[in-house]
């Protein structure tokens, strides 16, 4: 028995020699289909604007495999431009290399970020990764702060009826804000409403963008403050006039009675949409003093994805829109689409879709009675009133014609276009002729691919899409003509029109 206890422990001490005897969770694999789980696949700052400049979160890393694994390298995508730091077991810097996690264990990762509050300089989100390599398997974790104070609505957001978005702070809309059915979202004067990647506003109910704002007799400029200005939430001066950053805002087929005043909708892949697919009772925008501009929507998609279209100012898909005193401008697609019929007025507006960083190929303004669902055959009701108005647009000279009524024989006498100034060659004769209409008849008082003489657009010469003035130069063949019908008595800036002979175009020509 003395020998016993030596015995045993000498075998005990060759057994742990033996191979497999060290624990299996200390084993590291190299098996590429070894990757890691996170506590969260977002890191969010939401308090670093409102209570302090630093603020650490934390990161759980697990290892759900039996046996270890080899983190090759954990580090920032930026780690020279980067606010955010790392915190890995004790050492801090923007990477670290060859951290082992035990099998069935976990790595706590400690992420701050420093943003200095009041830096208007600085974008509203401030976006990073934090990217893991394991036996080469690339994952990552996005990094998401505030950069500036405001107002943020994440996740699907359904607004409280009759809320009222206030100009105090900017809103800012990382995602989805809705509007139930029968609630009204109000956006005051001076608001702005900023728009991360791929954002939109849906309403289904009400929006009233500035409706109570009454300029009496002063004249508006293009930077007045009570401007209700929609664009994407980059704020670095390269991004001031990039199309697509942002969806747009949508209009449901419950929506009803809209209205879109002095306002500036840029930078989005359609600026309004109304999606009624189904031809209910439609529902209807008006929108007025505005300039939607920037735009740009290629692989847009609807109806859960099964449908694909480009992008367009004003989108209609079975609605209405009453546009007054409103100017289009570098629509990549189409300043105005619609599709599934609809009722569009169009008065004293300027469309002058000048598109430099386009190659544009399709006509600013394309109207169709096909229904949008395919098993639909029979065309739906269509009417169109444009008068007043300028219809121009030059690129390259890809477009010839910035008019497409397809099917008009359907809709012909519901169609009208009077006294206005258009680009066209397809309906520029007298008569009418299958799906053509003549919008040159005399009576119609339309003027014919005469250039209208913007101050800062000509056919010949397209200045940067920061430098086009829509406003008429003199002479001009848009100024002093007679109008048809009801004239609007002030133009987009609020200034006084001429009440016997207005100039064509959102814009009044002002005497110095």
């Amino acid at each position: 028995m003395r020998y016993f206890l030596p015995v045993l422990f000498l075998f005990a001490c060759a057994l742990c020699l033996l191979p497999g005897c060290e624990p299996k969770e200390d084993i590291v694999t190299k098996d590429g289909g070894a990757k890691l789980a996170f506590s969260t696949d977002t890191v969010f700052f939401d308090t670093v604007f409102v209570q302090t400049g630093s603020v650490t979160k934390r990161l759980w890393v697990y290892n759900r495999n039996n046996r270890a694994v080899k983190v090759e390298q954990i580090g920032l995508g930026a780690p020279t431009n980067s606010p955010y730091t790392l915190i890995i077991g004790g050492q801090q810097g923007t990477a670290v290399q060859n951290v082992e996690i035990r099998g069935k264990d976990s790595l706590l990762v400690l992420v701050r970020t420093s943003i200095t509050p009041g830096q208007e300089d600085k974008p509203f989100v401030v976006e990073d990764q934090l990217r893991f390599r394991t036996n080469g398997n690339d994952q990552d974790v996005k990094l998401l702060a505030y950069g500036q104070n405001a107002y943020f609505h994440r996740g699907l957001e359904y607004v409280a009826c009759n809320s009222v978005w206030r100009s105090d702070k900017p809103h800012v809309v990382l995602d989805t804000v809705a509007v139930g059915q029968g609630c009204t979202l109000t956006i005051a004067a001076g608001s702005r409403v900023y728009f991360h990647a791929n954002a939109a506003i849906v309403v289904q109910g009400r929006l009233l963008v500035n409706p109570d704002f009454n300029p009496g007799t002063d004249s508006v400029g293009e930077n007045n403050p009570n401007i209700v200005r929609f664009a994407g939430d980059r704020r670095e001066p390269y991004y001031n006039d990039i199309p697509g950053q942002w969806r747009g805002i949508q209009f449901d087929a419950t929506s009803r009675n809209n209205v879109v005043r002095y306002a500036e909708i840029k930078n989005a892949s359609f600026g309004l949409l109304i999606f009624n697919p189904k031809n209910l009772a439609h529902p209807k925008v008006r929108v007025e003093n505005t300039v939607i501009k920037n735009i740009s929507g290629a692989a847009i998609s609807f109806a859960n994805g099964k449908e694909g279209f480009d992008g367009a100012g004003i989108f209609g898909i079975s609605g209405d829109f009453d546009l007054v005193n409103t100017v289009l401008t570098n629509c990549g697609e189409y300043a105005i689409r619609a599709i599934g019929g609809g009722e569009y007025n169009l008065n004293f507006c300027t469309v002058a879709n000048y598109t430099p960083q386009f190659k544009r190929e399709t006509a600013s303004l394309r109207f169709s009675n096909a229904s949008f669902l395919q098993e639909v055959k029979d065309p739906l009701p269509m009417r169109i009133d444009i008068r007043n108005s300028i219809i121009w647009g030059i690129n390259s000279g890809f477009v010839k014609d910035e008019l497409l009524f397809e099917g008009s024989d359907n809709y012909k006498n519901s169609l009208s276009v009077r006294n206005s100034l258009l680009r066209t060659t397809a309906y520029q004769a007298a008569t009418d002729a299958p799906d053509k209409p003549g919008l040159g008849r005399a009576d119609y008082q339309n003027v014919l691919n005469q250039p209208p003489n913007f101050k800062r657009a000509s056919d010949s010469e397209i200045p940067a899409y920061d430098k086009l003035d829509f406003r008429l130069n003199t002479p001009s063949p848009a100024s002093n003509r007679t109008a048809y019908e009801s004239i609007i008595a002030r133009d987009l800036r609020n200034n006084l029109r001429d009440p016997k002979l207005p100039d064509l175009g959102a814009y009044e020509q002002v005497n110095p």
